[in-house]
């Protein structure tokens, strides 16, 4: 059965309308942590001048397709490309280039030395001036920005101890040592933020 996050299909609308003024002179971007596969489908027909590179763990991969074989084989979306096998823990990163970089909702599942590789890695695929934008909670000066994120956080790291809201002046520190300049942070419903870092040109 082809799966199904609801929380991909409440925030699909407000995620595009941040992210694609900002993607509209972008050529090609890898999604980080593709899921189910919605986010891709959905933001490829919305951004057709872009090439969209999904990418997961794999077992997310045989369901990441059953979307693309649903809404690509009549051919009427093309710009939408099939999954590739990432684990941010890996040591051989896809050998892409890309202009963008997009993930949701990982950050805080990832433990915190995959958030380093991710760090360390996803800046190598970017063109000089590419994007990384981060979809999820953060925190700030080690405060929870709501009640909700709080009791979230308390109920991922009761699942693994190692997960959890990541705050956001660990995630500049780790930005800066990897040349990426930060940009904006933008406010999103369900006490969510948009996060955007450029990679500085050589």
């Amino acid at each position: 059965m082809k799966p199904f996050s609801e929380s991909c299909e409440q925030n699909k609308d407000v995620i595009l309308k941040v992210i694609k003024p900002i993607l509209t002179s972008r050529h090609s971007l890898l999604e980080i942590g593709s899921g189910t596969g919605q986010h891709a489908i959905y933001f490829a027909q919305a951004m057709p001048h872009l090439k969209w590179h999904t990418s997961d763990r794999v077992e997310a991969l045989s369901g990441i397709q059953m979307w693309l074989d649903e809404f690509c084989s009549d051919g009427k979306l093309q710009n939408i490309r099939s999954p590739i096998v990432l684990d941010v823990s890996q040591t051989n990163w896809p050998e892409l280039k890309v202009d963008a970089i997009f993930t949701a909702n990982t950050l805080h599942i990832m433990h915190w030395n995959d958030v380093q590789k991710l760090f360390e890695q996803a800046p190598k695929l970017l063109v000089s001036d590419g994007v990384i934008l981060i979809y999820g909670p953060f925190n700030y000066q080690g405060q929870y920005t709501s009640d909700s994120n709080e009791s979230f956080d308390g109920w991922l790291k009761a699942r693994d101890s190692k997960s959890g809201i990541r705050d956001f002046s660990d995630l500049e520190v780790l930005a800066a040592k990897n040349g990426l300049k930060f940009l904006a942070d933008y406010e999103m419903p369900a006490n969510n933020r948009i996060l955007c870092w450029q990679k500085m040109i050589n």
